[in-house]
């Protein structure tokens, strides 16, 4: 395919696969599409790692990375990683060791709290740039507001376009006035942290947005699950598709297989958009978790990053106890994941979700193309 979208970034057909996992990304891109790894969840020691196993596997074909900044944080981004955790109270690490052992998760009350720095604080940022911009990656893209001025001068000067998740079209503006390079319109159906107008709404919105501005490519996100939806996008005026959800069901993906079972048996009535987990909304697959954060009990979510150094310690020990036979901990298994999670009927390898995506896209296009011709 042949718009500015591919001729950016390298990418044979403009469909974006964000996946925390090293294998999608690698099988993704060398089946066709763009494999962008989801960075944030790593220290700069083994993003290092991460980056030079897809070097060596992609086939020289092209891929990006995705690192997480907000650009908000109600706490102060320069606290210490004790003064953060004194900040969590203890009722919420009492909620959680009692939510846990009333599913037969053991945790001790030490062991709740990460001891790691948050991914989300811009330190960290900066460090996992340092790593990602010594690889020979096509794209790196920012989420949770504008990009940091930082990340926009990195990528100049490395020519690497810079692109920015938007929920919403004034977003989406200002995004453009930071000087971003391409602009990713994230329907609220989307996996993960999103906003709350629907893909079909907000992608020609954002389109005509942007270009009475300036010309920069759109990417379509949120609740894409398939080639005939990506066709319906790009009539939209987006120059391809940011897909995630659909990579959490491939054979390569990091998810458990507990995790995987429940996404085949799940309808898209069965993600909530919560702030039980990160502390900002964002979509996941509702579980015994969400009821009880959500409950008339529950001590309320803490802001970001505090309710991340809450939760990641907790769900690692519950997809342990699920992996391990433990019904209790199944029913509070969870994962980001959006709406498109209804379109999910089996397991499959990340290349042939590739070749289902360009024989979907080619079927819609033809389809339409004989609409057109029969009228």
């Amino acid at each position: 395919m042949n718009n500015d979208i591919c001729r950016m970034t390298g990418a044979e057909f403009p469909l974006f696969a964000f996946s925390h996992c090293r294998d999608v990304v690698a099988a993704v891109s060398r089946a066709g599409g763009f494999g962008v790894l989801g960075g944030s969840g790593f220290t700069p020691e083994s993003l290092e790692e991460e980056l030079a196993w897809i070097d060596a596997h992609v086939d020289g074909k092209p891929y990006g990375i995705d690192i997480l900044i907000p650009e908000n944080q109600p706490v102060a981004v320069d606290s210490s990683l004790e003064a953060l955790a004194a900040k969590i109270p203890d009722r919420h690490i009492d909620f959680t060791v009692e939510l846990l052992a009333s599913h037969g998760v053991p945790i001790e009350r030490h062991q709740v709290v990460s001891k790691r720095r948050p991914p989300t604080m811009p330190d960290v940022g900066e460090a996992l740039m340092n790593v990602a911009f010594r690889h020979p990656i096509r794209l790196i893209a920012n989420a949770l507001g504008i990009a940091p001025p930082s990340m926009i001068e990195r990528g100049k000067r490395h020519g690497v376009p810079v692109a920015a998740l938007v929920g919403a079209r004034e977003h989406a503006l200002r995004q453009l006035a930071a000087g971003v390079d391409i602009i990713v319109a994230q329907g609220g159906e989307a996996g993960g942290h999103c906003g709350e107008v629907s893909t079909l709404v907000l992608v020609p919105e954002v389109v005509r947005a942007v270009n009475s501005v300036r010309h920069v490519p759109v990417l379509a996100a949120g609740g894409i699950m398939t080639g005939e939806q990506m066709a319906g996008v790009m009539a939209m005026g987006a120059q391809g598709a940011w897909t995630g959800s659909v990579w959490l069901a491939t054979a390569e993906a990091e998810t458990s297989l507990a995790f995987r079972d429940k996404m085949v048996t799940a309808t898209s009535r069965d993600t909530i958009r919560s702030k039980a987990r990160t502390g900002k909304y964002s979509r996941q697959l509702r579980s015994k978790w969400h009821d009880a954060w959500e409950g008339p009990g529950s001590p309320g979510s803490l802001p970001m990053p505090l309710m991340p150094m809450l939760t990641i310690e907790p769900f690692a020990a519950i997809e342990r106890a699920a992996e391990a036979g433990n019904s209790g901990a199944r029913e509070l298994v969870s994962y980001f994941v959006g709406q498109g999670v209804g379109l999910v009927e089996s397991v499959q390898g990340a290349g042939g979700v590739v070749q289902d995506f360009k024989e979907g896209f080619a079927a819609a296009l033809g389809l339409m193309l004989e609409t057109v011709g029969d009228g």
